[in-house]
């Protein structure tokens, strides 16, 4: 079977009203497991429109940053809290939330990020690693509570969370700086 169509089967299942209604009571699920497996559905879904669209594709992401722009822009908005905390009470937010992650990132992502070079995917790991340490700063230390459908307590854990990915990217960053992964290739 094709990539795309699990994509769209884990697509379908995240849309789901119980699934999604679960995986968003607990914020640090819905900020790092559900809008990453959009994300992912996305990724898995993108062959089927790069092989419907190579001209688009082509056209516009020749050189595969203007997909990556495309990409941070959205997970940056849907790292804020209030665009997390809107996600919940908003039914138009919670929509543009199932359509952004994954048709405009997931999609941007897989055809931009072979079209980058390894200064361009270092630098997008760079950036998300300062951007997960200031947001995990920011849900840790913040004084109020920053999302009015979660706890304080839920809000620090996500704060905790961002934090450990950074911390995980950061390790990949290092491996990749002193190992030749062409060595075991």
């Amino acid at each position: 079977m094709n990539k795309s169509f699990y994509g769209l089967l884990l697509f379908i299942f995240l849309i789901v009203p119980p699934v999604a209604n679960l995986m968003e009571s607990v914020m640090i699920i819905h900020m790092h497991m559900q809008m990453p497996m959009l994300v992912i559905a996305g990724f898995l879904m993108a062959r089927y429109f790069q092989d419907r669209f190579p001209q688009f594709f082509s056209k516009w992401n020749n050189n595969g940053v203007p997909g990556i722009f495309l990409f941070s822009i959205i997970i940056g908005y849907w790292m804020l809290p209030r665009a997390m905390d809107e996600a919940l009470s908003n039914e138009a937010i919670e929509i543009f939330k199932f359509i952004s992650l994954p048709f405009l990132a997931g999609i941007s992502l897989r055809d931009s990020w072979k079209k980058l070079g390894s200064l361009g995917k270092n630098t997008v790991f760079v950036i998300s690693t300062l951007s997960f340490i200031a947001m995990g700063w920011l849900y840790i230390n913040a004084p109020l509570q920053l999302c009015n459908n979660y706890l304080l307590i839920e809000q620090i854990t996500l704060g905790w969370g961002f934090l450990t990915t950074a911390a995980c990217i950061v390790i990949y960053l290092l491996y990749n700086f002193f190992i030749d992964p062409s060595e075991y290739e």
